[in-house]
C-alpha cells in the first residue's frame, strides 16, 4: 500500500480501468479523471459503496479537470498515470483516423498531468497507440523508460482466447505472442505459441494458424463493428491494470508492451511492441525473444511503419 495510480478518462475503458486497479488493493488510492463535470466523482462514490461487498480498502477519488489545468491537484503524487483519453474507433474507422484529434487531447493532459506528478510512469492506451505513446513521451519530457503503451498484453490475449477456442482447450493452458504495432503491422509469434508446452505448429495447420493470426489483427475492429457505438474495454481494461499493477510492486514481470527499442532486434530509437520486465521505474529491459527469420523480417517492417507516424505527433 502507500501508492497513487490516476486514470485519465472516466469513459468504459477508464472507469473499468479504475474499478479493476481499486479491487486489487494494492493502491491506497485510485484517482479518476474526466472533462465531463460530475461524472469522475459519481462514478467514484459508487465505486466506493463496493469496497465492503468486494473487501478491499482502496480509495477511489473522482477529478472533474478542465483544458487549463483546473481539477489535476488531486492527482498530485501518483505512481503510475493511465492515459485513456480520447475518442474511441467507430465502424469503419481505423486506429490511424484518430490521430489528429487524440493528439490533442493526449498532449494537453500529460502536460498537465506530469506538473503533479513528476516522478510517474505513464500507461498510454489511446490510441493510435504507437504513436500516442511517443507524443505522450514527447509531452511529458520523461526517461523513455518511464513512458510505456499497453497494446501487446491486449493482442496476445486476443491471440490466446482464439486459439483455446479453436482447439477447444482452457485459455491457461495456452501461451501466445503478439508484437510490433498495435495496428496493421501487428506482429503475432506462432513460433512462440504453444498449448501445454506443445507447439501450435503440431496441433494446427499452417493455414489455421495464420486465420488465427488475421483475427487477431483485426480483434479490435470486429468489436467495434458488434458495439456500433464504442469500442472494447474489458479486455484493454484488463491489460492496462495489470501493467500498472506491475509497476506498482516493481514486480519485474515480463509483460508484452510498446517501449522504446534501442538496438533490440537490430531496431533502434521507436516505440514498438515487444516483450518488456516491468517494474518501479516502467520499463526495466526489453526482452528480445527468438523469432524465425519471417517474424522478424515483419517486426523490422512494422517498426519502419510506426517509425514514420512517430515522426509526424511531434508536430501535433
Amino acid at each position: 500500500m502507500g501508492k497513487k495510480v490516476t486514470v485519465v478518462g472516466a469513459g468504459f475503458y477508464g472507469s473499468t480501468t479504475a474499478q479493476r486497479l481499486a479491487e486489487y488493493d494494492v493502491f491506497d488510492e485510485v484517482v479518476l479523471t474526466d472533462i465531463v463535470e460530475g461524472k469522475p466523482e459519481g462514478i467514484a462514490l459508487d465505486m466506493n459503496q463496493s469496497r465492503t461487498i468486494e473487501g478491499f480498502e482502496t480509495k477511489v477519488v473522482g477529478a472533474t479537470t478542465d483544458n487549463d489545468g483546473n481539477g489535476y491537484e488531486k492527482t498530485a503524487g501518483s505512481d503510475v498515470i493511465v492515459i485513456t483519453a480520447g475518442l474511441p474507433r467507430k465502424p469503419g474507422m481505423s486506429r490511424m483516423d484518430l490521430l489528429e484529434v487524440n493528439a490533442r487531447i493526449v498532449r494537453g493532459v500529460t502536460e498537465n498531468l506530469v506538473k503533479h506528478s513528476p516522478n510517474a510512469v505513464i500507461i498510454v492506451v489511446s490510441n493510435p497507440l504507437d504513436e500516442m505513446t511517443a507524443l505522450a513521451q514527447l509531452a511529458s519530457g520523461f526517461p523513455k523508460n518511464r513512458v510505456l503503451g499497453q497494446a501487446g498484453m491486449l493482442d496476445t490475449a486476443r491471440f490466446t482466447n482464439f486459439v483455446a477456442e479453436e482447439l477447444q482447450v482452457p485459455v491457461k493452458s495456452v501461451t501466445t505472442l503478439t508484437l510490433g504495432s498495435h495496428g496493421d503491422t501487428m506482429v503475432p509469434v506462432p513460433s512462440q505459441s504453444s498449448v501445454d508446452g506443445k507447439p501450435l505448429a503440431e496441433l494446427l495447420p499452417a493455414d489455421k494458424v495464420e486465420e488465427l493470426v488475421t483475427k487477431t489483427r483485426n480483434g479490435g475492429a470486429e468489436i467495434v463493428a458488434l458495439l456500433k457505438t464504442g469500442s472494447a474495454y474489458y479486455a484493454p481494461s484488463a491489460a492496462a491494470a495489470r501493467m500498472a499493477k506491475a509497476v506498482a510492486e516493481d514486480s519485474g514481470a515480463v509483460l508484452p508492451v510498446c517501449a522504446w527499442v534501442d538496438g533490440e532486434y537490430g531496431i533502434s530509437g521507436v516505440y514498438l511492441g515487444v516483450n518488456a520486465k516491468i517494474g518501479a521505474e516502467g520499463v526495466q529491459q526489453v526482452v528480445e525473444t527468438p523469432l524465425t527469420d519471417t517474424e522478424l523480417a515483419n517486426l523490422k517492417e512494422a517498426a519502419e511503419a510506426v517509425r514514420a507516424k512517430q515522426a509526424d505527433v511531434a508536430e501535433l
